[in-house]
């Protein structure tokens, strides 16, 4: 299988990923979203329960959350699908260990970052807890799998702008 790893800090436009992945009907698993779900579950909305919850599910290594959803993807047998939500190396190396492995970048500037973070409207995104979620996603070794990526897609246009590079990337990497 080869499974394309998004990352990037929140609003980067990682999320642009799964609607490529929906449009071509491929896999998508986001460890945001196991968080979100299980956030729900137990009835917090707020961004210090979310935060808690996510630590929680990461487990003592970090990597609870990852073999979650890769395992849910390893299932799927299919060809081709997309994880997103790695924070550290490690995560990366779990992954490389049972697929071949593609990490692909989501980047945008700080500033523009905060502006969709105030335009998306998710109950755990507001603009006092910008900063606090960068250092924890920063905490966690966001940056190390973004300065690692095998490609990079710099966000900074327009959606469809982002969805060609991604396309360009995935093309050339399932060619292999």
């Amino acid at each position: 299988m080869k499974i394309f790893v998004i990352v990037g800090m929140p609003a980067a436009g990682k999320n642009i990923a799964r609607t490529y992945a929906e449009s071509k009907g491929l896999i998508y698993y986001a460890t945001g979203d196991i968080v979100r779900t299980e956030v729900k579950k137990r009835g917090a909305a707020d961004h210090v329960s979310t935060a808690k919850i996510s630590d929680e599910l990461r487990g003592p290594d970090g990597m609870g959350v990852t073999r979650l959803a890769l395992d849910k993807i390893l299932q799927s047998g299919d060809a081709v699908g997309f994880l997103e939500g790695m924070r550290s190396w490690p995560e990366i190396e779990l992954i490389r260990k049972k697929a071949d492995c593609v990490v692909i970048a989501f980047l945008a500037p700080r500033k523009l970052r905060l502006e969709r973070i105030c335009a998306r409207g998710r109950a755990d995104d507001s603009p006092a807890a910008f900063d606090e979620r960068d250092q924890r996603e920063i905490a966690y070794g966001t940056a190390i799998p973004i300065a690692l990526a095998d490609a990079y897609i710099l966000n900074t246009k327009t959606m469809d702008d982002a969805i060609e590079q991604l396309n360009t990337i995935v093309k050339k990497e399932t060619a292999k």
